[in-house]
């Protein structure tokens, strides 16, 4: 198997089950906070993004130095240069940023919900396929739904998608907790 990708023995999970629960805990209190004002949470979003595409590009700007050949470091240099100033972009106007990651994000939905949709039609004689284009359709109506209302749901939408990610985690983490204490 692949390096960390080894399905972790019963035991291991049972022994640490109440850590477990604190994370699942934690997590769907912080989901259900993220729902109380998604606007908080969609700002959250975008700073977070902000920052690691900030450490990101300056160490990329950093590694352009070391860089072998004059043309390389050109590329590193510009690239950790262009990450640094869309770091700083999200903080100095983060509803701009919202925006506009909201609109690559309904784009990217369309573009997986069509690929899945492709998929399930190539595998229509197998039994389950329509599951996949199910899917499909349902993640490419959620990019339809999103570039329709965008740029106005801009303000909502990141947060509205960490409040469900941050719900769904927690209450994950607690039935494998519920589950391994048993």
């Amino acid at each position: 198997m692949a390096f960390g990708m080894e399905r972790p023995h019963a035991a291991q999970v049972r022994d640490k089950w109440g850590w477990f629960l604190a994370l699942g805990v934690l997590l769907l209190v912080l989901g259900l906070l993220a729902f109380l004002n998604v606007f908080l949470a969609t700002v959250a979003s975008v700073l977070y993004i902000g920052a690691m595409m900030l450490v990101g590009g300056a160490v990329q700007f950093a590694h352009a130095f070391q860089a072998k050949g004059w043309s390389q470091a050109i590329y590193w240099g510009a690239s950790g240069l262009l990450y640094m100033l869309a770091g700083f972009l999200a903080f100095w106007n983060p509803a701009l940023t919202a925006a506009l990651f909201t609109l690559f994000m309904s784009g990217a939905l369309l573009v997986a919900g069509a690929a899945r949709i492709w998929v399930g039609y190539k595998m229509r004689p197998m039994k389950g396929s329509g599951w996949i284009i199910v899917g499909g359709l349902v993640t490419a109506l959620a990019g339809i739904a999103i570039a329709t209302g965008w740029p106005v749901n801009s303000l909502w939408v990141l947060g509205l998608f960490l409040a469900i990610d941050l719900t769904m985690q927690g209450w994950a983490l607690i039935a494998v907790a519920l589950a391994a204490r048993r």
